[in-house]
């Protein structure tokens, strides 16, 4: 696979989705668009995993140039004011970056802008609390 255009750390906002069985605040959800996606596990949502789903979530009409990253794929991600990094791996299409072009999340004078990556409750929960719902992520391959 190409080398990843956000293999140095790139910053993005994040919030959470449910799939698969029911887990924490989830109801029984679909297993996402990999198929074997688990809210209670460490998985995210990436917005150019094919074709089909690049044309739903268009990071490109916010600026964003994305590789394609498929199922299975794995990201390193870290809140911008936290210390703890955890690893998440695509299980799914999403997030709808169009939707919040130009949306922005600030923790302790650093900034994230456009939704890039959503994570399940369980990987979501490590970095942040989920009632705060978006938070600002560093990502990297």
């Amino acid at each position: 696979m190409a080398p990843d255009r956000i293999s140095v750390a790139a910053t993005s906002e994040a919030s959470w989705f449910c799939c698969g069985a029911g887990w924490g605040p989830c109801g029984s959800a679909g297993g996402g668009a990999c198929g074997n996606c688990s809210s209670g596990s460490r998985h995210c949502a990436w917005p150019n995993t094919s074709d089909a789903c690049f044309s739903i979530t268009r990071p490109d009409q916010c600026g964003e140039d994305l590789l394609r990253w498929g199922c299975g794929h794995t990201f390193f991600v870290k809140h911008l004011c936290g210390s703890t990094e955890i690893a998440v791996t695509i299980r799914d299409c999403g997030p709808h970056t169009n939707f919040w072009c130009g949306e922005q999340r600030c923790c302790g004078g650093s900034c994230a802008t456009d939704r890039l990556i959503d994570f399940t409750p369980a990987a979501f929960s490590v970095l942040g609390n989920l009632s705060s719902g978006l938070i600002p992520v560093t990502v990297h391959s």
